[in-house]
C-alpha cells in the first residue's frame, strides 16, 4: 500500500485469512461471491491471531531473556472487576448478598444501543457494563434473576468500542439491524467506568492535561490571530507605500516596540513578539511539569495503559444498509501529520481522515465524522478505535516523564 497511489487487493492475506477461519470463506446461496460477514466478528478472529503469534518487545530493563509478552494482552487489554447479586428479595432476605467474581480480561467495549435511553455512546457502553441472566441460587434452590456488574480496573492504550446493532429476531428467524442514532465523540472520558483506585490515578492527571490542551489551543489561536493581523499590516503598509508620500503614514504597526499612535505612560515599555513567544512558552513548559508531577508510578510501570483515562477517535468502520446480511462495509483513518525523516517528528494534524471506500480512498473533513452516528440505511459506525491521549512531551527531560518507582 506504500509503494502504490492504486487500489491494493490484498489477496494473501484474504485468503490466509479464510483458511484460517473457514467461515469467512463461505459463498452465497447462489455461489456468486462470498457471503456478506460481520466486521466486528473479522476483527475479533484477527485480534485473536495477533495475540497468539504478536509478541511485544522487552520493556527497559527486562533481561534480554525475558519471555516476551503478546502485544495485544499489553497494548489492547483491558480489565474488568465484577460483581454478581442475586435480585430476587428472598435470596437478599436468606442472606445472598453480593458477590465478588474473577477478574475478566477484554478486548473491547460494547455499547449496546437498543435501549430506547441510549442516545450516547457513553449511555450505550454503560448499560453495556450491566448483564442480567438466570442461574440457580444456592441459597433458593431453584432459579432466580441475577445481575453482573463490571467495573475497569486496567485501561489500554488502545480500546475499540462495539456498536452492538445486529441482533438475532426469532419472529422472522433472522438476523437484523438497529439503525437508531448514537452520537459518540472525538474525545472519550472513561473515567466513570473505573474502579474508586483508578479513578483516583487517572482524575487527577485528565484534569491537569485538559487544562494544558485548553492552554495550548487558546495560544494556537492567539498565534494564528496574531499571524492574520501581521498579514494584514503588511498588505495595508504595501497599498501606502505604492501611492507614495501622498497616501499617508507607510507604518501602520511596527512589529518591535509600541504602535506610533499609542502615548507611552513613563517607564511603560512594550513586549515584543520574541518575549511574548517566550512567556507562552514558559506558561506551557510549567503546566506539562505539574501534569507530569501527578502522573501515578504504578500506571507508569505498565507501559501498556492508558495514565490519562481520555482517548482520541483514529479510526471508525462502518456499515451501510438495513440488513444485517447484506450491505457496505467502509472504513475511516484520521490522518497523522507528515514524519520528518531526520528528526522522526512529526507535523501537527490538519484535522483531516482518508474514507477507503473498496479501492476508492478519498480524504474528508471531519464533519464527516459527525454523520456516522446512524439513524437510517446510509454509513453508520459499527466500530470505534480509540488510542489513549498520553502525557504530554518535555523535550531534553525524558526523566521527569518517568516517575519513580
Amino acid at each position: 500500500m506504500g509503494d502504490t497511489q492504486e487500489g491494493f487487493p490484498p489477496l494473501i492475506f484474504l485468503n490466509a485469512f479464510r483458511t484460517a477461519y473457514p467461515q469467512f470463506a463461505e459463498k452465497t446461496r447462489d455461489g456468486h461471491g462470498y457471503a456478506q460477514q460481520d466486521a466486528e466478528e473479522a476483527w475479533s478472529q484477527l485480534i485473536s491471531q495477533l495475540r497468539q503469534k504478536l509478541k511485544s518487545a522487552p520493556a527497559d530493563g527486562e533481561a534480554s531473556g525475558s519471555e516476551a509478552k503478546p502485544f495485544i494482552d499489553e497494548y489492547m487489554s483491558g480489565k474488568f472487576e465484577q460483581t454478581e447479586e442475586c435480585l430476587d428479595p428472598q435470596a437478599k432476605e436468606l442472606g445472598e448478598g453480593p458477590q465478588k467474581k474473577a477478574d475478566e480480561i477484554f478486548f473491547k467495549l460494547n455499547c449496546h444501543v437498543s435501549s430506547k435511553d441510549v442516545i450516547h455512546l457513553t449511555d450505550g457502553i454503560k448499560a453495556g457494563l450491566v448483564d442480567t441472566y438466570s442461574k440457580t441460587s444456592p441459597t433458593l434452590g431453584r432459579e432466580a434473576e441475577y445481575k453482573k456488574t463490571s467495573i475497569i480496573s486496567r485501561l489500554p492504550k488502545y480500546l475499540p468500542v462495539h456498536f452492538v446493532r445486529f441482533y438475532w429476531k426469532s419472529n422472522i428467524n433472522k438476523k437484523s439491524k438497529i439503525l437508531k442514532k448514537v452520537v459518540f465523540p472525538h474525545e472519550l472520558d472513561v473515567a466513570d467506568y473505573c474502579t474508586p483506585e483508578l479513578k483516583a490515578m487517572i482524575i487527577p492527571v485528565r484534569d491537569k492535561l485538559r487544562d494544558l490542551r485548553k492552554e495550548e489551543l487558546d495560544i494556537e489561536r492567539a498565534r494564528k490571530r496574531q499571524r492574520r493581523m501581521d498579514k494584514a499590516a503588511e498588505h495595508t503598509n504595501k497599498e501606502l507605500k505604492d501611492k507614495g508620500p501622498s497616501g499617508g503614514r507607510a507604518a501602520a504597526l511596527e512589529k518591535k516596540g509600541a504602535p506610533e499612535d499609542v502615548e507611552m505612560k513613563d517607564g511603560e515599555t512594550f513586549k515584543t513578539d520574541a518575549e511574548l513567544e517566550a512567556e507562552r512558552a514558559a506558561q506551557i513548559l510549567q503546566a506539562k511539569r505539574e501534569v507530569l508531577a501527578l502522573a501515578s508510578p504504578a500506571l507508569a510501570a505498565d507501559k501498556g495503559a492508558n495514565q490519562t483515562g481520555l482517548y482520541e477517535l483514529r479510526g471508525v468502520v462502518t456499515h451501510q444498509g438495513a440488513s444485517a446480511d447484506s450491505g457496505h462495509y467502509t472504513a475511516y483513518v484520521k490522518k497523522e501529520g507528515r514524519k520528518d525523516p531526520k528528526t522522526g517528528k512529526r507535523e501537527e494534524e490538519d484535522g483531516k481522515w482518508w474514507w477507503f471506500n473498496d479501492e476508492r480512498v478519498t480524504e474528508v473533513d471531519a464533519e464527516k465524522i459527525e454523520t456516522l452516528a446512524g439513524g437510517g440505511e446510509s454509513h453508520s459506525a459499527l466500530m470505534l478505535l480509540y488510542k489513549a491521549i498520553e502525557l504530554p512531551v518535555i523535550e531534553g527531560e525524558a526523566a521527569e516523564q518517568k516517575p519513580a518507582l
